[in-house]
Parts: C-alpha cells; structure tokens; sequence
C-alpha cells in the first residue's frame, strides 16, 4: 500500500511541476505553455483529483484539457501559435548557432513536431454535452468561443 501512496505523491509532484512550468510559460517568450498544461492534467489525473479538476475547470485552460483527453484535439489557434513559436526559434536559431548544422537538425525537429502537431484533428465546435444528466441549455449557452 505504501507503493501505491509514493506513485501517487510522485503523480502530484509531476503535476504540480508542470503546472508551474505552464505558469512560467505564460510570461516567458517563446516558453510552452500548452505542453506543461496538457502534462499537469495527464499527471493530476493520477495524482490529484483536486487539481484535474480545477485544470477541467479553468476557464482558459479546461476547453483545452478537455478536447485532448476526448480526442487528441488541438484549437487552430494553438496550432499557429506554436508553429509562429517554432519558426521564431528556427530563425534565432540560425542567427546565434556557431554551425549551420546545429541550426538545421533543431530546425528539422521543430518541423517534424509542427507537421505532427498540425495533423491533429480540431475541437468540434457543437453544444458540450450536458453534465451530470442536467438537461441540456441552449446551444449559444454551451458552445465555445471561436479560438
């Protein structure tokens, strides 16, 4: 049972060290956000049922949360957001690398994660289905924010 409690406890460490990481990045330039906030969730729902359900339940982050655990789903948004990211770092890259080889390895694994990241499906954008079995509001009640 006392392998069960430190799995648990290292979970919300992990969790909890990510989130604040995604927090940072929410100030740094150029520093990921959604990644640590995607793995927060990921490790708060094996560690800390409070906080994965505070992350489900933040207004910024929780759409978010939601549409990746259901299907992996990421917001055009993000997408350009972390594409326009990537290609900021490529440059600087090739500015500041002493060889042109260094720049272009990173540059290529920034493009492989792009193209990944690009084929992933979007959020549907219909009414979330009532929680709870609460009757379902209006649709201009539930549905999210074009992002």
């Amino acid at each position: 049972m006392a392998g069960r409690s430190r799995l648990k406890w290292m979970w919300w460490l992990c969790a909890y060290i990510a989130l604040g990481l995604g927090i940072v990045g929410v100030v740094v330039p150029l520093m990921p956000t959604t990644v640590f906030i995607l793995i927060a969730a990921y490790c708060a729902a094996r560690g800390s049922d409070t906080l994965h359900r505070k992350l489900l339940e933040h207004r910024v982050f929780g759409p978010m949360i939601r549409d990746w655990q259901a299907t992996g789903a990421v917001s055009r948004k993000a997408k350009y957001m972390a594409v326009g990211s990537m290609a900021v770092c490529a440059v600087i890259l090739f500015l500041v690398t002493p060889h042109w080889w260094i720049a272009g390895i990173g540059t290529a694994i920034m493009a492989i994660v792009g193209t990944w990241l690009w084929l992933r499906p979007e959020p549907t954008r219909g009414p979330e289905p009532a929680a709870d079995g609460e009757a379902e509001a209006a649709p201009e009640a539930v549905s999210r924010p074009e992002q």
